[in-house]
């Protein structure tokens, strides 16, 4: 159990054998320190239950604390605020057997396998910005749940079927009429394809522009997409096929450049062999309806205050919708995985969207009600008109546009004889990047500016690194200095306490952002340990300290830190290059 839960279920377990009504006990850190290291301030909420004086549920509490025989210090401030200091040699031990294995004082959640749904590329579209924080979310959230001890499936879900493959097929037979893809005979040895990952960036939106001008166009699209879906035209299915090889395989490069990966890489397609089992599941249970033709849910419950509409399943003209297919998906996922949780991450704009499918899929059966369908929303990144971000030249800013500029920026600042500065730069543009996703409320709208997100000096990616890689260099000093650091002696106080206590506060932390499915705790607590640490740093000459014991205590210090913002980064997917 962790160290921090340990002290607060003695504490609670005293006061329970003292009859004073309190289930959880928190011992919050002290806004205050000269008063104490944590805070219990729960006397005035019991005033009311035990019928007495907060001063004097104050007084019978601090009776129990003095039996737990933890903290060298309890003291009550005002109508019953409690104060409690740590006795010193709580925190050394604390640190050395953290300094034998950091991970251990973290609580493991009870294992379920979860499906991770994040990603959501569209096949033979550019991934654009408003791709990028469903990447960065998703795959953080994805590496935290297992951390705790979650069996994760993570798929990226590709868009890969509807309007816009028939728009690219269109486009490409306009330009290469020739390719026996479009011979409607059943080849077996088909063209290769003249077209590159680079081509598509602009074949979509040309093809795009042209059917919203022409009604005919827009109708041969329509024609082309049905064919293709229906399996009815096999040349069409071949060569979404060699173009899906070729988009994947770019939308992967970026992936990888931000650290991202997935279990699995499929897409609405990949629903099509459960579409029959599903609709017949959705009807025999009662509540897949005609409508005007189509067939649809109703999913409006009396607690909705606002307009719930109905989620169409099938169209009048027999036609399957996204809606279709995402209920498809689920009914494959359950009877693949058995998972007890989905998640899904996209914009904020599709919560309605999600909250129709969910509850169809549980009104006719696709899922039980033991398992939990979960939509995670979040808001958008900004430029500093507060407007999406764009280019310098005004465009839509595409990832891989991003990622370059970003980039540049950052070598603008670099050290021009440093080894390996391209990949040192991109690492570090990738920690700006993430870092600024991560700061603001998962839900929340920011502003991304460049030039403050990349500053080593503010609360930005590139700090934390610039200071874990400083904590690595001076353990390496050590190491080559032949200086050993095995353990904590010191009797911690000033900015060394300060950073231990803040160490006794990550188990909460990460508790707290899976929980609510928002990495701001981290990315907040990896700002405050190093800013903690950067000072500690200034204060003291580490490796010059003629105090043998002091010096490995220091160094075992630092050893810690260091541990923790590399074990945090990771779970960010942020990687720390060997220098900056």
């Amino acid at each position: 159990m962790n160290f921090l839960n340990t002290i607060q279920k003695e504490i609670s377990k005293s006061l329970k054998s003292k009859g004073i009504p309190l289930e959880e006990v928190t011992l919050l850190p002290s806004n205050k320190k000269e008063l104490g290291d944590f805070q219990i301030n729960d006397a005035m909420k019991l005033a009311k239950i035990m019928h007495k004086s907060p001063k004097e549920i104050a007084e019978e509490i601090v009776k129990c604390l003095d039996e737990i025989n933890c903290f060298k210090n309890i003291n009550i401030a005002g109508a019953g605020f409690i104060n409690l200091t740590l006795k010193d040699e709580i925190l050394t031990e604390y640190v050395e057997k953290l300094n034998i294995d950091s991970t251990k004082d973290v609580e493991k959640l009870k294992e379920s396998k979860i499906v991770i749904d994040y990603g959501g590329a569209n096949i033979a579209k550019t991934l654009h910005v408003g791709h990028l924080r469903s990447a960065n979310i998703g795959e953080a959230l994805k590496r935290l749940a297992k951390y705790l001890g979650k069996n994760i499936i993570s798929d990226v879900h590709f868009g890969d079927i509807g309007r816009q493959s028939g728009m690219v097929i269109y486009e490409i037979k306009q330009r290469y009429p020739n390719l026996n893809y479009f011979s409607g005979k059943e080849e077996t040895n088909w063209d290769k394809l003249p077209i590159t990952a680079k081509d598509l960036e602009e074949i979509y939106p040309t093809a795009s522009i042209k059917a919203k001008e022409n009604e005919e166009i827009m109708n041969t699209v329509r024609e082309i997409t049905a064919e293709l879906e229906t399996g009815k035209n096999k040349g069409y299915v071949a060569l979404w096929e060699k173009i899906k090889e070729i988009s994947v395989q770019d939308i992967k490069s970026i992936y990888k450049k931000l650290n991202t990966t997935f279990d699995l890489w499929e897409g609405e397609s990949d629903a099509f062999p459960y579409i029959d089992e599903t609709i017949s599941i959705m009807e025999k249970s009662g509540y897949l309806v005609d409508s005007e033709g189509a067939k649809i849910v109703e999913v409006i419950e009396e607690s909705d205050k606002s307009p719930m509409p109905p989620l169409v399943v099938i169209k009048s003209n027999g036609a399957t919708l996204y809606a279709t297919r995402e209920l498809a998906t689920i009914d494959s996922r359950m009877k693949r995985f058995n998972p007890k949780e989905i998640w899904y991450l996209t914009d904020n704009r599709q919560e309605l969207y999600f909250t129709q499918v969910f509850r169809a899929a549980f009104k006719t059966g696709l899922v039980q009600n033991d398992t939990k369908l979960s939509f995670y929303g979040f808001g958008t990144m900004n430029g500093t008109d507060g407007k999406p971000f764009k280019t310098r030249d005004g465009k839509a800013a595409t990832l891989k546009s991003l990622l370059k500029s970003v980039k540049e920026e950052i070598l603008l600042h670099m050290n021009k004889e440093i080894e390996a500065k391209e990949d040192i730069a991109e690492k570090i543009a990738i920690a700006a990047i993430k870092y600024a996703d991560f700061l603001p409320n998962r839900t929340t709208d920011y502003i991304f500016e460049p030039s403050k997100f990349i500053d080593v000096e503010g609360k930005t990616g590139p700090y934390i690194l610039y200071n874990t890689i400083r904590m690595k260099s001076i353990l390496k000093k050590a190491n080559d200095l032949g200086i050993d650091y095995k353990h904590y002696y010191n009797v911690p106080f000033g900015t060394e306490k300060e950073m231990i206590l803040l160490l006794l506060e990550k188990n909460k932390v990460l508790h707290k952002s899976y929980n609510n499915k928002d990495l701001s705790p981290i990315a907040e607590y990896l700002y405050n340990l190093t800013s903690l640490y950067s000072r500690f740093y200034e204060e003291n000459y580490i490796l010059t300290e003629t105090d043998k014991s002091k010096k490995e205590s220091w160094l075992t210090l630092t050893k810690l830190v260091k541990e923790t913002n590399e074990e945090l980064l990771n779970i960010l997917a942020i990687e720390v290059p060997e220098k900056m």
